[in-house]
C-alpha cells in the first residue's frame, strides 16, 4: 500500500511518514500541492494524507485535484480546525475522512485500515432500472449517455440505491453522509436531491427520486 502524505510543517511530515513506514506503509511526502500534484502523476497511490492549510494550493483543493486525477484514492484531511463547515468543505472536496489536529497515530492508522477494508470489499458498480452507477469513477450512465457526479451526489446517490424503493429518512442520510445532523441545516438534503436530479435528467435516466413528505426520500425505477 502506498501513502501519499502531503504537508508544508517539516517535521510532521516527518513524523507521520515515519508512524506509516512502522505501519508496514510504502510512503513518499511532498510539501505543497503542486508536488504532490507531479507525485501522483508519476506514481500510484492508495491513500494520501493531506494537511488542509499550506501555502499555495490549500488541501481543500488538493483533495478535488487528486480525486479527479487519482482512480479510487482513499483520501483523509488533518487540520487544526474543527468549524462544522471545514469539516462539510472537506467532505465535499471528495475526502473520505477527516481528522482535527492534534490526534493520536494510532487513531490515523486506523482510520486508514478502515479505508482499506471499505476499499477491498466494496462493489465496482451497481445497476437500477437501466441506469449504470460506476462506483469508482463516481459516474452514471444510461447507453451512451454520461454524467459526473460530485463527491456529495454520488455519497447520495449510492445509499439510496443500495436500498431501492425504501424511504430513508432526512436524518439517516445527514447522519451517514455528513456525519452528524446536530449542526447542519437539515435543507442540505433537500438541496443535494435536487443537484441530483439535474444529472439524472441529463441523462434521461430511467430512475426517479421520490418525495415522501414529512420523511425523507426514496429511488425507484421510473416505468414512464
Amino acid at each position: 500500500m502506498r501513502v501519499l502524505v502531503v504537508d508544508d510543517e517539516v517535521e510532521m511530515a516527518a513524523l507521520l511518514a515515519r508512524g506509516l513506514i512502522g505501519e508496514g506503509y510504502d510512503v513518499e511526502v511532498a510539501s505543497d500541492g503542486i508536488q504532490a500534484i507531479t507525485l501522483a502523476g508519476e506514481q500510484r497511490f492508495d491513500l494520501a494524507v493531506l494537511d488542509v492549510t499550506m501555502p499555495g494550493m490549500s488541501g481543500f483543493e488538493l483533495c478535488r485535484r487528486l480525486r479527479d486525477q487519482v482512480h479510487g484514492i482513499g483520501i483523509i484531511l488533518l487540520t487544526a480546525r474543527d468549524a462544522v463547515d471545514d469539516r462539510v468543505r472537506g467532505l465535499d472536496a471528495g475526502a473520505d475522512d477527516y481528522l482535527t489536529k492534534p490526534f493520536a497515530f494510532a487513531e490515523l492508522a486506523a482510520r486508514l485500515r478502515a479505508l482499506r477494508r471499505r476499499e477491498a470489499h466494496a462493489p465496482t458498480a451497481l445497476e437500477i432500472g437501466g441506469m449504470a452507477i460506476d462506483l469508482a469513477g463516481q459516474r452514471i450512465s444510461v447507453g451512451d449517455r454520461e454524467a459526473r457526479l460530485s463527491r456529495t451526489e454520488f455519497d447520495l446517490l449510492r445509499l439510496l440505491a443500495v436500498r431501492p424503493d425504501e424511504v430513508l429518512p432526512r436524518a439517516e442520510i445527514l447522519e451517514t453522509i455528513w456525519g452528524s445532523g446536530s449542526f447542519i441545516d437539515p435543507n442540505i438534503v433537500d438541496q443535494y436531491v435536487s443537484y441530483l436530479r439535474k444529472k439524472l435528467d441529463s441523462i434521461a435516466a430511467p430512475v426517479k427520486i421520490v418525495t415522501a413528505r414529512g420523511v425523507g426520500f426514496r429511488l425507484s425505477a421510473d416505468p414512464a
